[in-house]
């Protein structure tokens, strides 16, 4: 299918995304946004989205996005990207609401409950998938910049084992559209501010290892975010920095949301199931790379991760 085949006689479409947006799920987004205004310049067209990183802010109409929504409105198409319905946080009602239901996804633990799924766990992401459903004469440099970026942050810029040779194909041809595609990479993945990297670093320092050294934990608490200064955003890429140590086949890593709550982030290099683990604490995810909210202690977290993790071991 072609996702403009889903929308004729659309007047209004908003497109969402899943709460505390990655870099796949702001590319998507806004990726699909700017390919459907240039489609329908005739229909309202609305992104709703929790406030991106603003590394993000490279691409064109980011200023768009709206964090606040009017209760009396309704959409002829609701648009969920890189998610579950469920993830739209705030926006859950603007898509309860909507005439039709579409869902686009790549996580294996999305069984699809729209009208309208496309939901391929197979795809490195669902920028990649969004470009499939896309004309591609109709592509431009700015969407073109917008799917590679959410290409290239959901497979760790092609390190990833989810890249697969279709998804270099298309990043190849999404390069070809002229945008610094090295700058793009450096500025939306690689770069991070000095306070990111301090709290990396003491997350790294005060890692531990568990399960015959095969596991690795670190936690972050509101304190110490705020003894540094930063928010959730800041911390992404540690988890993928606990997985990098040698020897690891499965790296957690949490940090304080509330009073006993905690968001859980979990990466693995294959051995171990994560989507499978997440699941069992209501979150999902892909094999090597998922997550959950958590309540309880630190300490409690760890301990029922830890009995399904081992039972995966036990089953090797």
């Amino acid at each position: 299918m072609k996702i403009i085949d889903e929308l004729q006689g659309a007047e209004t479409i908003a497109i969402g995304g899943h709460v505390r947006p990655d870099g796949d799920c702001v590319g998507s987004v806004m990726g699909l946004y700017l390919y459907l205004c240039k489609e329908l310049p005739e229909a309202k067209i609305d992104v709703y989205l929790e406030k991106p990183a603003e590394i993000f802010d490279c691409i064109s109409r980011i200023k768009d996005i709206k964090t606040e929504f009017n209760n009396k409105i309704t959409y002829d198409v609701f648009i969920a990207l890189d998610t579950v319905p469920e993830r739209l946080g705030d926006f859950v009602p603007l898509y309860e609401k909507a005439g039709k239901t579409i869902n686009v996804d790549h996580h294996v633990s999305n069984t699809g409950s729209s009208d309208v799924n496309v939901i391929e766990p197979q795809r490195s992401s669902t920028a990649e998938l969004l470009y499939e459903l896309m004309d591609a004469e109709k592509i431009d440099e700015q969407i073109a910049m917008a799917i590679y970026i959410g290409i290239i942050h959901d497979t760790g810029v092609f390190r990833y084992s989810n890249t697969s040779p279709r998804t270099m194909q298309i990043a190849s041809e999404l390069i070809k559209f002229g945008f610094d595609h090295s700058k793009v990479c450096e500025d939306t993945f690689f770069e991070k501010t000095y306070l990111q990297t301090q709290i990396m670093g003491r997350a790294v320092l005060e890692s531990m290892r568990f399960m015959q050294d095969r596991c690795i934990v670190s936690v972050v608490s509101r304190r110490m975010m705020e003894f540094y200064q930063v928010t959730s955003k800041d911390l992404d890429g540690i988890v993928n920095q606990l997985q990098s140590v040698k020897g690891i086949d499965c790296a957690i890593f949490m940090y304080e949301t509330g009073t006993l709550e905690y968001k859980v982030s979990l990466r693995s290099n294959g051995r171990v199931d994560v989507s499978a683990v997440a699941a069992k604490f209501g979150g999902g995810g892909h094999v090597r790379a998922a997550g959950c909210t958590m309540n309880g202690t630190y300490h409690d977290n760890i301990n029922n991760l830890s009995i399904e993790i081992a039972e995966q071991f036990r089953n090797e």
